[in-house]
C-alpha cells in the first residue's frame, strides 16, 4: 500500500457491505453479471473513505489498484512543468479509475483527488485479471470505456488546440446542448471549466458575458445557461 492509501480510512462492517453492494451494482463493467457473480467479484473489493482534498494517488505511486467511486466526487488532473494545472475529467459515482494497472505494471501520472467526502471500493490488479478471463463479458464492457475516454480525450485536445479561448468555450457549450433553446447545467465550476479547456478562471467569464453580448447565450446563474443560438455557437 503506498502512502496516499494509507491516508484512507476503512469503513465499518455495515458500511462495507452497503459500499460493495453499491459499488458493484453502479459501475458499467459489473453491473451486467449475474447477482453470484457480483457477489463474488464484492468479496474481493475493499472499501475506503476519503475527505475532501485527500490523494488516492499521485504521480509516481504504483499503479495496481482499481478504484470504483460508491460516493463523492474526484478529480483527475495533471501538473505541467510550469505548475499550470490541467483538469483530465471529473469521477462520479459508478465511475472507476486505475484501470490501466490491468495490463501492466506501472506508475501513476496523474493525481487523483477527493473533492468532497468520498467512498471507494478498490480491486488489486490480480483479482480483477482473474475476473477477466473467467467473466470475458468484463473485457467487453471495458473496452466500451476506454473508447468513451478516447472520445473524450480527443474532445479535449481539440477545445485546447483550437487557438481562440472563445470558440473552444463556444464548442464546449454547444456539446453540451442538442438544439436552440436548451438550458444546459455546466457539470463542473467555472475555474474547473477553465482548467479543462487550457485558460484562466477570469478569461472564462470574460468569455461568456462575450457570448452572451453576441446572443448566443443567456447565462441564468454560474452553471444554468441557456443556448440562444446553437449554429452560431458551431460556427464561431
Amino acid at each position: 500500500m503506498n502512502h496516499t492509501q494509507k491516508n484512507a480510512r476503512d469503513c465499518g462492517k455495515s458500511c462495507a457491505c452497503n459500499t460493495h453492494n453499491s459499488c458493484i451494482s453502479l459501475v458499467p463493467i459489473f453491473n451486467h453479471l449475474e447477482p453470484d457473480q457480483m457477489d463474488e467479484i464484492m468479496s474481493v473489493t475493499h472499501p475506503a473513505s476519503y475527505k475532501k482534498g485527500e490523494l488516492l494517488y499521485r504521480p509516481g505511486d504504483t499503479s495496481d489498484t482499481l478504484y470504483i467511486i460508491h460516493s463523492g466526487l474526484i478529480r483527475i488532473y495533471r501538473l505541467a512543468e510550469s505548475g499550470k494545472e490541467q483538469l483530465v475529467r471529473f469521477l462520479n459515482p459508478g465511475d472507476f479509475t486505475g484501470e490501466l494497472a490491468l495490463f501492466s505494471e506501472s506508475k501513476h501520472e496523474a493525481y487523483a483527488e477527493a473533492v468532497k467526502d468520498t467512498q471507494v471500493c478498490r480491486m488489486q490488479r490480480s483479482d480483477l485479471q482473474h475476473f477477466l478471463l473467467k467473466y470475458p463479458a468484463i473485457s467487453f464492457k471495458l473496452l466500451q470505456e476506454f473508447s468513451n475516454r478516447l472520445e473524450k480525450s480527443e474532445r479535449q485536445t481539440t477545445y485546447v488546440a483550437t487557438e481562440k479561448v472563445e470558440a473552444r468555450l463556444a464548442l464546449y457549450l454547444a456539446e453540451l446542448a442538442t438544439k436552440d433553446g436548451d438550458t444546459i447545467t455546466l457539470p463542473m465550476a467555472k475555474k474547473d471549466l477553465a482548467s479543462y479547456l487550457g485558460t484562466t478562471p477570469e478569461t472564462i467569464s470574460r468569455k461568456m458575458g462575450s457570448l452572451e453580448d453576441q446572443h448566443l447565450i443567456k447565462q441564468l446563474n454560474h452553471r444554468e445557461i441557456v443556448i440562444l443560438d446553437l449554429d452560431g455557437l458551431l460556427f464561431l
